[in-house]
């Protein structure tokens, strides 16, 4: 029998969405690993995470502390103690004192730790150096923190360094387990021919390692604090706009560094995943910039991006780049016209296909291109049955709701006493069968869950980024059904 291989975005293939922190186990241990034999089972080829960074405000992994660091949530508590650094006795601890505890047991002199470290430098003596200045500040964002500090004092830097020694090995220790984790799930998922992709947010965080490292790149004021952010104008959804408030980069500054800071984060996260999607690809051609003292997003203006010399200098770089452009929302020529310069697939949402977008038509799946990643729906979104039972709530009335209920289920094909009970297969039947090379269901739809299991409702700081799939839910019985799907409609996994 032929070995599967790591597929490529122009494969004819499928996969599921489900964050690491949703696992069973929440990290990147055993259950991590299940997973990838379960997609391997049911004839998968593609695991999409979230952003895999340490997250900040809310829990959220689009609000990290370093574009580069991964997140010490993720760290695996059973493969520190098969390391013998982690007695188990200390397996139940919280995750900081049990990443000390295994620290402790770390006696150093690994091969293994100093090319890691060696190979790091760029971005993990910085990124350490922030989170042991954190930890003394009590958790303070770096804006907050003495002027000498805040403002990278090189005297005041080098003080720091040796009188927080210890916190800065710690970081570096965290940073090396966190990578060799993923690592070798990345070597099992490839060894059954199973590819990963992950999430790369546009803008960062005001409170991250990068922001304070790199000051010069963004618009910020002498203290440390933004003079424009991030958002969008005010439209359908919302009279005043979205004020996101992350700090908005000085493109001018990056294009005349030939925009190596963004080719190292391209890289970084070429080397961890095997596609990556970017997200709020509508800001590389031009976003909505919004002073830094107003209240909401009514009074900003429209910024022209950096376009395509930002990925012309990272394909110069880099060479190919399998990336994948988040185009939902107010889709302009310009965006079309960048994303079809570098062959980048754009996204199809069939939720969006059956309401009141303006671009509804084009997330019905007979209307898809073969450059595209299908979705029933995204980490944003409601789940398949949550948006199709909605009563009525948010920016949907209940009338709004019955609508798009009787056009799903015509549209699939059910019968006329269909109750939609079975609305997630049918859906994601769908975007099977469409001629999009890649289809992307989230783990919630393959459950049939409910409103309750949703990822995240955007606009809201409660709630959010913890939904954890219970044990044994993924069954044989929903893989063999997938594979049967994925076989049906030519989605078999590629071999070499």
């Amino acid at each position: 029998m032929t070995a599967p291989r790591v597929p490529t975005l122009s494969d004819r293939t499928a996969g599921v969405l489900l964050h690491p922190t949703s696992l069973p186990g929440g990290d990147l241990g055993s259950t991590a690993h299940e997973m990838v034999d379960f997609l391997a089972s049911a004839g998968q080829s593609w695991w999409q995470a979230l952003p895999i960074n340490p997250p900040g405000l809310g829990n959220s992994p689009y609000s990290a502390q370093s574009a580069f660091a991964g997140s010490p949530g993720l760290i695996s508590a059973e493969r520190l103690i098969d390391d013998g650094l982690l007695p188990a006795k200390d397996r139940d601890l919280p995750q900081d004192e049990r990443l000390r505890s295994a620290f402790r047991g770390f006696a150093g002199g690994d091969p293994d730790f100093e090319q890691f470290t060696q190979g790091a430098t760029d971005w993990l003596d910085d990124y350490a150096l922030y989170r042991a200045l954190k930890r003394r500040q009590g958790g303070a964002v770096w804006t907050d923190w003495p002027a000498d500090v805040r403002g990278r004092d090189r005297g005041a830097l080098d003080r720091a360094r040796e009188e927080l020694a210890g916190e800065i090995a710690f970081e570096r220790f965290v940073q090396w387990r966190f990578f060799r984790d993923w690592r070798a799930l990345r070597e099992h998922a490839h060894q059954q021919g199973i590819a990963l992709m992950g999430d790369l947010p546009i803008f960062l965080a005001q409170d991250s390692a990068d922001v304070w490292q790199h000051r010069d790149l963004f618009h910020l004021d002498d203290g440390g604090l933004p003079t424009v952010v991030s958002g969008v104008p005010p439209d359908y959804f919302s009279e005043t706009g979205q004020r996101w408030g992350n700090p908005l980069y000085r493109w001018d500054r990056m294009k005349a560094a030939g925009f190596a800071w963004w080719i190292a984060r391209f890289r970084m996260a070429l080397t961890v995943f095997d596609a990556v999607r970017l997200d709020h690809f509508i800001g590389f051609t031009r976003y909505w910039e919004v002073p830094g003292s107003a209240p909401t997003a009514a009074k900003g203006k429209w910024r022209k991006g950096p376009g395509a010399p930002l990925f012309q200098a990272a394909a110069a770089a880099l060479g190919p780049l399998p990336l994948v452009a988040e185009d939902l929302g107010a889709v302009t020529p310009e965006v079309e016209k960048l994303r079809a310069k570098f062959g980048f697939p754009g996204l199809k949402v069939l939720q969006f296909a059956f309401g009141t977008d303006p671009q509804a038509e084009t997330f019905l799946p007979h209307a898809y291109p073969r450059d595209a990643v299908a979705y029933t729906g995204t980490h944003d979104n409601d789940t398949t049955c949550g948006w199709f039972h909605d009563p009525g709530s948010g920016t949907r009335s209940a009338e709004q709701t019955a609508v798009e209920r009787r056009h799903a289920l015509h549209y699939l094909g059910a019968p006329p006493d269909d109750d939609g009970q079975q609305i997630h297969w049918m859906m994601i039947r769908a975007i099977m069968m469409s001629v999009a090379n890649v289809a992307i269901v989230p783990v919630q739809d393959l459950l049939g869950l409910g409103s309750k299991s949703r990822m995240n409702l955007p606009g809201t700081g409660e709630g959010n980024w913890s939904y954890r799939l219970e044990p044994g839910a993924l069954t044989p019985a929903i893989a063999g059904r997938m594979r049967d799907l994925a076989e049906t409609y030519g989605r078999r996994r590629p071999t070499a």
